[in-house]
């Protein structure tokens, strides 16, 4: 099968073009936040690679065995807007939906319906992870992704009640939460009900640092654009070629020392957006 350059959602390395996922952080820090028990923030913008990295580390620390290890979308629950009630809801039964796929435990769907559910939305995030954590034969780490897509009283809620289980970890409550977003969670200011405003730092007090992931910088667009270069499958153009050369590695400093093709187009900070891939493929008359 041929591969494509992809801008829709995580990678598949059997279907696009990619770099190792881990290379794009910091993979030994990650580890020590996870082994020293922190919680943290993974914040980046749209479409660098962060839904497709947590679920790398996700895999990774599955396989290694030493811990039970989900990943969640939680962005239905924007759709209850404020509605603790129905967004709390939401969140739950998407972390229930991923515990059962990610760590082979269906019963914990069941558990949350059955039981989970006739706890108030005020605990029923908490209990949730819990009852998880304490039936678990390993300690568990949790990534939490489009936190901060949450407002008003839904996201308050959330933050507080992975704060109060936060004095009950590894036994009873899960070892690490990353929570991933395009924003840090220091940024969040949420409105309450009431026209209170609650900055995120203040509801969510124990996070223990912030990782940026950022753009893609030019040796990695380069990486990719040599792989769809050197792919024996794809065909070729004399545009593709001058593309290939103008990217041969440099020091760059300033963004008047950018590589000429790049500096004719937008500035440096968009080199690693996957889009700008595309247009490239488009005019080069590459097929994919």
């Amino acid at each position: 099968m041929e591969l494509s350059f992809n801008n829709a959602g995580p990678i598949k390395p059997g279907l696009h073009y990619h770099i190792d996922p881990l290379t794009r952080l910091d993979w030994e820090e990650v580890r020590r936040l996870i082994d020293g028990e922190r919680y943290f923030v993974l914040h980046a913008p749209r479409q660098t690679g962060k839904t497709s990295t947590l679920l790398t580390m996700m895999r990774v620390l599955n396989e290694e065995g030493r811990y039970a290890c989900a990943y969640a979308n939680i962005e239905a629950a924007q759709a209850a807007r404020g509605d603790e009630t129905q967004g709390i809801l939401a969140a739950c039964s998407a972390v229930s939906s991923a515990l059962g796929l990610y760590t082979r435990r269906p019963e914990m769907k069941q558990w949350y319906l059955k039981e989970g559910r006739q706890f108030p939305p005020q605990d029923q995030f908490f209990q949730l992870l819990n009852h998880w954590t304490a039936t678990s034969d390993k300690h568990t780490v949790l990534f939490l992704d489009e936190v901060d897509a949450l407002v008003g009283d839904t996201l308050i809620s959330l933050l507080r009640q992975i704060r109060a289980g936060y004095t009950q970890r590894p036994e009873a409550f899960p070892q690490s939460i990353v929570l991933c977003g395009v924003r840090d969670v220091r940024d969040y200011r949420i409105h309450q009900g009431v026209g209170e405003i609650i900055t995120g730092g203040s509801a969510f007090n124990i996070k223990a640092k912030s990782l940026r992931m950022g753009n893609f910088t030019p040796e990695e667009s380069k990486a990719l654009w040599v792989q769809h270069h050197t792919c024996p499958k794809q065909q070729k153009s004399k545009n593709s070629l001058l593309i290939l050369k103008d990217l041969q590695p440099r020091k760059l400093k300033f963004q008047n020392e950018v590589p000429s093709f790049w500096k004719r187009r937008k500035p440096a900070w968009l080199l690693g957006e996957i889009r700008f891939f595309n247009s490239i493929l488009d005019k080069c008359g590459a097929a994919y």
